[in-house]
């Protein structure tokens, strides 16, 4: 084989799309809130603080658990003579109320 010194150039054109801000955007604001918006992305927040509010569990009720919060509603009166028990019961409530408004928003993201 003899080299005659020649060189291949390969060219690869080059696609210039300008940058569209808006699609940007909605692009962070996707990963943001993770594809489900943003009531999906703050709703178990939502249920959390409506939890926080003692003797009422309003977080089951939010999550449309009704029946739920009303029996942990009529658990509370004897478990207050309990401190401890009351204590353990709000606060499970707290996380039960954040667990279904989780589940929700995942099985309404699933859907659409």
């Amino acid at each position: 084989m003899q080299d005659d010194g020649s060189e291949i150039e390969v060219v690869v054109p080059v696609e210039e799309n300008d940058l569209d801000s808006l699609e940007l955007g909605k692009t962070i604001w996707n990963e943001i809130t993770a594809g489900v918006g943003i009531w999906g992305a703050f709703r178990p927040i939502f249920a959390v603080a409506l939890s926080l509010i003692p003797f009422l569990y309003l977080g089951q009720h939010f999550n449309r658990n009704h029946q739920r919060g009303f029996d942990w509603f009529l658990l509370q009166i004897p478990l207050a003579l309990t401190l401890i028990l009351w204590v353990l019961l709000y606060v499970w409530s707290i996380f039960d109320a954040w667990k279904d408004a989780s589940i929700q928003v995942a099985q309404s993201h699933d859907q659409s």
